[in-house]
């Protein structure tokens, strides 16, 4: 069978259907007290974004519950740790600043969605309320929330995400050998897996990525 493309927003409405009005209309111009409940007990986010090119990315971001500041009910802060340096999010942002935010609590299989538009922060007064094992952040992501809302349960459910018996870690290569393989030819498999091992964990807090020899 020939594979047969969607090209139009008709073609596509045949094929998956309309909302019913309460779904279409659920979204909300500024945070309920529940959504910001929801945030204080969130430790993980994913933020999308895309640069005035339409390139696209999507970044991890994690600490302990509640990490992410609700400045008010229209702007929230999303502080920034040691990482690998790339900042693909945060260069998007420059040209584009338009945002999406999916905030996920372990053990629930529904999520908050927040789209809204975003700066980069140097510094302000909160980012002393966000220090964590001794960490001020170095930059923070601010979000002025254009859309909040409710995702289901569906994909979670469908995946068996919080299930520990359908967990494979072991049956993909290790970090190390993936890093070896495809993005550290400085490193030999020793020097990624000592950098890898179990002080990996002691060092999320601290500039430590790996230098060239």
């Amino acid at each position: 069978m020939d594979r047969i493309e969607i090209t139009s927003l008709d073609e596509l409405v045949e094929v998956v259907g309309i909302p019913i009005p309460q779904v279409a209309e659920k979204q909300r111009p500024r945070l309920d007290p529940m959504d910001v409940q929801w945030i204080s007990h969130s430790p993980f986010l994913m933020i999308s974004t895309s640069a005035a090119d339409g390139s696209c990315d999507v970044s991890p971001k994690g600490d302990p519950r509640g990490f992410v500041r609700v400045l008010d009910d229209r702007t929230l802060a999303v502080p920034e740790r040691p990482g690998n340096r790339r900042v693909d999010g945060y260069r998007n942002v420059l040209s584009n600043p338009h945002v999406g935010l999916i905030f996920l609590v372990p053990g629930r299989n529904d999520t908050l969605r927040v789209n809204g538009t975003a700066r980069l922060v140097r510094d302000a007064p909160y980012f002393d309320a966000m220090v964590v094992k001794g960490h001020r952040p170095v930059l923070a992501l601010e979000v002025e929330v254009k859309e909040a809302f409710y995702h289901c349960a569906k994909a979670f459910l469908r995946s068996d995400l919080w299930k520990p018996e359908t967990w494979e870690p072991d049956a993909l290569p290790p970090r190390a050998a993936i890093a070896a393989a495809l993005e550290r030819p400085d490193m030999t498999r020793a020097e990624l897996d000592r950098y890898y091992g179990p002080e990996y964990a002691t060092r999320l807090y601290q500039d430590s990525m790996p230098r060239p020899s």
